[in-house]
């Protein structure tokens, strides 16, 4: 397979001043990843690296957007970043809290009060059978943004209308209707239902749709102007394109997943703050910058305080053993926090030493590609030795 190597890589030069300023320019993820692309086996990646301490930058711009149509790839281009959302969602609700308007301990039932009784399934160890009992604990604000509230990954419509099928209100409805997986607050249980619901909050204090709060209080602020949950037409034609990809086996087009069915706008296109925020390379580094810079964007607008992000949504809200997470995001520790996607996507920032990880691709099976261990080799040199560790658990995950 061919590729516009050389186009990709011009566009890397014009991107440079735009991406974070005059910086020192290293190649370490291009020449890393220049022979998976070349092969096929990796159709197309945008990566992002920054130390702005060190004042130097990688940025790699490279493959194809849609091979069929030897699209190249560029930092303009819509794609779905899936979980990602979330850490919008937690900045959200960190605003509220910073303005006094709810606390995270507050119960979800003060805003929404179908979940003021909820039941909690029950397992008899000896004879396997299930009942439903009353749940002891309130569901709060924090346990519903960190995972710790006991609900499944999904609730029952969603895994058949996918993540754009039902309002939030409505998703909070089917949800308290459902019994919980465990008391809240005494396990974790990934949930884009946790999450929807902490958006729902947000409609009733804010008395307005979510993602209209979303839009006047952080992507219009931040000059987000291509991230949205119903992209237009328009848009749409300029997206990158989603591969499967299988060992031994070429990446396969994929128009859509069942997760994101078709239509992806349109009137019944409902917003999901658990997953199904569109965005582009460009878009998402204002987002990431800005928790970076502890809630000023790089066009000098503040849209939280410094205190907001480190306490909020840097540290884990989490009780103690019980893995770090914190409002939407994971936080991995030493100043990082950040979050991935189901198709790939990923992003982490560390307001400490003011450095950036951006990783946007639209795959399927991640995992079976060729390209991880030259990578992570790059991201260190990039980082000379002191990039963040831990895997991201977010990258990839779907339930």
């Amino acid at each position: 397979m061919k590729t516009l190597y050389k186009i990709p890589f011009v566009l890397l030069l014009s991107l440079t001043m735009f991406v974070c300023g005059c910086k020192q320019e290293t190649h370490y993820v291009e020449t890393a990843l220049k022979p998976h692309v070349e092969s096929g086996k990796l159709p197309g990646v945008i990566s992002v690296l920054v130390d702005e301490t060190a004042n130097k930058q990688d940025v790699a711009v490279m493959g194809w957007a849609n091979v069929e149509k030897k699209t190249p790839i560029s930092m303009d281009q819509m794609f779905m970043q899936c979980s990602q959302t979330k850490g919008f969602c937690g900045v959200t609700i960190a605003m509220l809290v910073e303005e006094g308007k709810i606390s995270l301990d507050e119960p979800v039932s003060k805003y929404l009060p179908e979940f003021k009784e909820m039941k909690v399934l029950v397992k008899d160890k000896k004879t396997g059978k299930t009942s439903l009992v009353p749940a002891k604990n309130q569901i709060t604000i924090r346990m519903v943004m960190n995972h710790t509230a006991g609900f499944p990954f999904e609730i029952p419509s969603k895994k058949v209308k996918g993540w754009p099928g039902l309002s939030l209100r409505d998703t909070a409805k089917e949800a308290a209707s459902e019994p919980l997986l465990f008391e809240p607050g005494t396990r974790t249980q990934y949930s884009n239902t946790g999450i929807d619901i902490g958006a729902a909050v947000i409609e009733v204090v804010t008395k307005q749709p979510w993602d209209v709060f979303l839009k006047e209080r952080v992507l219009l602020p931040l000059g987000m102007k291509n991230t949205t949950f119903n992209p237009s037409d328009e848009q749409l034609k300029n997206v990158i394109s989603m591969y499967k990809i299988s060992k031994n086996k070429a990446p396969e087009f994929t128009l859509f997943n069942k997760w994101m069915p078709l239509p992806h706008n349109g009137p019944t296109v409902f917003p999901s703050a658990g997953a199904g925020l569109w965005t582009t390379a460009n878009d998402q580094l204002k987002f990431y910058k800005m928790l970076m810079n502890l809630g000023v964007g790089d066009n000098g607008v503040r849209i939280m305080k410094e205190e907001t992000v480190k306490n909020l949504l840097a540290t884990s809200t989490r009780p103690e053993k019980m893995e770090k997470y914190s409002l939407g995001l994971s936080v991995q520790g030493n100043g990082w926090f950040g979050h991935g996607g189901a198709w790939n996507t990923n992003c982490k920032v560390n307001w400490q030493t003011k450095q950036l990880q951006l990783w946007a691709v639209q795959l399927l099976n991640p995992k079976d590609g060729t390209w991880h261990k030259d990578y992570k080799k790059a991201v260190d040199q990039f980082f000379n030795g002191n990039a963040e560790k831990g895997e991201d658990k977010y990258v990839g995950r779907m339930k």
